[in-house]
């Protein structure tokens, strides 16, 4: 895994049925993002003086077993891509995975974007953030890719 962070679940976060509310996931799964952004240097500091930020564009996320109100859950996160063979890169392609104890409970494909703010169009990933992305990058899950139904 190329990052993992741990997160306690909030009594607000949980729905009518006990559980963890969907939307919450997506939540948790975002935190896990900003942490992945923070330590390949897309940091604060980076946004507030390039102007420049990963934008979401696609998400896909699966809910696999029930996740109950008492959890902590860690989300192990890995960096599909750009791997060192894509230099000038504007995208990066993310799978969190996350885990109550030994069972996994949801998993999240993302597919962002650097984006300069200024412009509004995606823009090369500095060459330091682009190595540090590849220095994490692994091959995709046997999940990843995959549509919603048939």
């Amino acid at each position: 895994m190329s990052a993992t962070l741990t997160q306690r679940l909030r009594p607000e976060w949980i729905d009518y049925n006990g559980h963890l509310s969907e939307a919450y996931y997506v939540l948790v799964f975002g935190f896990a993002t900003d942490a992945l952004m923070d330590r390949v240097g897309l940091d604060a500091a980076y946004r507030e003086a390039s102007g420049c930020s990963l934008y979401t564009v696609e998400a896909h996320v699966r809910y696999l077993n029930e996740v109950t109100a008492d959890a902590e859950v860690e989300i192990h996160t890995r960096v599909i891509g750009p791997g060192p063979e894509r230099p000038g890169a504007k995208k990066v392609r993310i799978c969190h995975e996350m885990w109550v104890g030994d069972v996994l409970a949801a998993t999240e494909e993302l597919m962002a974007l650097h984006v300069d703010q200024a412009l509004g169009r995606t823009v090369p990933l500095p060459e330091g953030v682009a190595a540090n992305l590849a220095a994490l990058a692994e091959p995709a899950p046997d999940y990843a890719g995959r549509s919603v139904g048939p």
